[in-house]
């Protein structure tokens, strides 16, 4: 049983610690606003602990064996398969996630950690390379990179954690994690428990529950992380690349997202219908990944337009804690007072709704708007929300063009019924994943995730993570003596 007057403060060092500010946070429910915990936050100083502790670990951390970091590893997996029950029900609570969100999220969190297992063995990894030199050996040597900074937000909080937290900790790095404080507790105190259960040595893992109040920047500009990790929005993750650059830090970035689902002139309507349905509402669309905008060949936009709002009128919305909800709350009052205004100058504009929604609470039943003029505010925003925007394009082609006019580039989909073409098409979209036959919500550890344009920098998934967060050495041996030119 979590308990969570134990987890709800940083872990630092191995410790659990209560922040020191003065202040207080509180992590509320979103469907309901009820009080979850309250938070004590750290200060700038404590995070600065924390970032020391993590480089005082790291030093005897890479020296531990692939069959050590494998076991650790491999005791968190299983701490967290034991209490998924638990797990599941604080998702549930404190992101506002239905029961497919929480499964989704957890199993993916599984995944990543088990897949870390399976490549940890890669920092010991030595490859040989030929040398036109006479007696000369080379090794290539993977070595940590060193200190991790994470920052995670409030959407995905475990899976979007994890994915930096990982291939960091299997590689023989050591991370201060911070986590949106929203999701503190599955985004971060869930994970510190894991690892403690686990026992993984003092300081490897650290995690900070504050605010940018308390703490400035200096989850970025401190100088011991020499990779921060972030997923967010596209004007936090330029203002990151901007610090990190001056400072020579890496990387790995995963910003916003205006993702378009294609549907081409030779499409399976009802199969499209399917995919846009999950992929439009999964988690009342807060997702990075989430379909912005569904592009309809002229030919099947009527068919595809009455089929997709019956659909969506059907979708059950509530108490995300009902197994029978579909979309649940979004996180907080803010998010629905900003998805509301985009909604009303939608239709200030003269833009058709083809479905009405209705505000309860925090929860936003969905929206369908038709007729989208592809360069508006509407089309052309990340709207974070369960609002549909339905596109007609007159041809294939400008089907295409449509879907690569936008400053993002992360994730895109094309349904046809010729495989070939569709793979063909998929290259001409500028995004880092395009799925044929599928909606654009999909995440692997076995794939390489990430975006193009201003929708990030880096890839996840193996074997392309291992780059991000390794350094490569070369060392070479002289077996003959060698004779120079002077």
């Amino acid at each position: 049983m979590l308990k969570l007057d134990q987890i709800n403060k940083s872990f630092i060092n191995g410790e659990w610690t209560e922040g020191t500010s003065g202040r207080t946070g509180d992590i509320l429910n979103p469907f309901d606003d009820s009080v979850i915990t309250t938070v004590k936050l750290a200060t700038k100083d404590q995070l600065k602990e924390a970032f020391e502790s993590a480089r005082h670990a790291q030093k005897e951390w890479a020296k531990t064996t692939t069959e050590e970091r494998k076991s650790y590893l491999q005791k968190a997996v299983d701490y967290i398969k034991e209490n998924k029950d638990d797990v599941k029900d604080l998702v549930i609570h404190e992101s506002g996630g239905t029961h497919v969100k929480a499964d989704v999220e957890i199993n993916l969190t599984i995944g990543l950690l088990e897949e870390a297992i399976n490549y940890a063995h890669e920092l010991h990894d030595v490859r040989n390379v030929e040398d036109t030199i006479e007696g000369k050996v080379n090794h290539v040597h993977r070595l940590p990179l060193g200190v991790i900074s994470s920052i995670s937000p409030f959407n995905f909080p475990m899976n979007l954690s994890m994915r930096t937290i990982a291939p960091a900790i299997a590689l023989g790095n050591t991370v201060v994690h911070k986590p949106d404080l929203q999701t503190g507790l599955t985004g971060g105190s869930i994970f510190a428990k894991a690892f403690e259960e686990a026992n993984l040595p003092k300081g490897v893992f650290n995690m900070i529950l504050t605010d940018l109040e308390e703490i400035g920047d200096e989850m970025l500009t401190n100088p011991i992380p020499r990779l921060i990790g972030f997923t967010g929005s596209t004007k936090v993750g330029k203002k990151i690349g901007e610090i990190a650059g001056g400072s020579l830090k890496r990387v790995a970035l995963e910003l916003g997202g205006n993702n378009p689902f294609v549907v081409l002139s030779d499409a399976d309507v009802d199969q499209a219908v399917d995919a846009a349905i999950f992929g439009k509402f999964i988690h009342q669309g807060q997702i990075c990944m989430i379909i912005n905008r569904l592009i309809i060949h002229k030919d099947l936009y009527e068919e595809f337009k009455q089929k997709f709002v019956e659909r969506a009128k059907e979708l059950p919305y509530g108490d995300p804690a009902d197994p029978q909800t579909v979309v649940g709350p979004l996180i907080n009052k803010e998010q629905l007072n900003k998805a509301l205004g985009i909604v009303e100058r939608a239709k200030q504009n003269g833009t058709n709704v083809a479905l009405e929604g209705e505000a309860k609470g925090n929860v936003l039943s969905p929206y369908v708007f038709s007729e989208v003029d592809n360069s508006s505010e509407l089309a052309q925003t990340e709207l974070f929300a369960p609002i549909a925007t339905l596109i007609k394009a007159e041809s294939d082609e400008e089907a295409i063009e449509m879907a690569n006019d936008t400053q993002y580039g992360l994730s895109s989909a094309i349904f046809t019924t010729n495989l070939d073409r569709g793979e063909e098409l998929a290259l001409q979209i500028d995004s880092g994943m395009t799925h044929v036959n599928d909606q654009t919500v999909n995440d692997s550890p076995i794939a390489p995730f990430g975006g193009n344009k201003e929708s990030g920098m880096g890839r996840f998934g193996y074997p392309w993570v291992i780059d991000e967060f390794t350094v490569t050495k070369w060392v070479s041996l002289q077996t003959k003596y060698r004779k120079f030119p002077f």
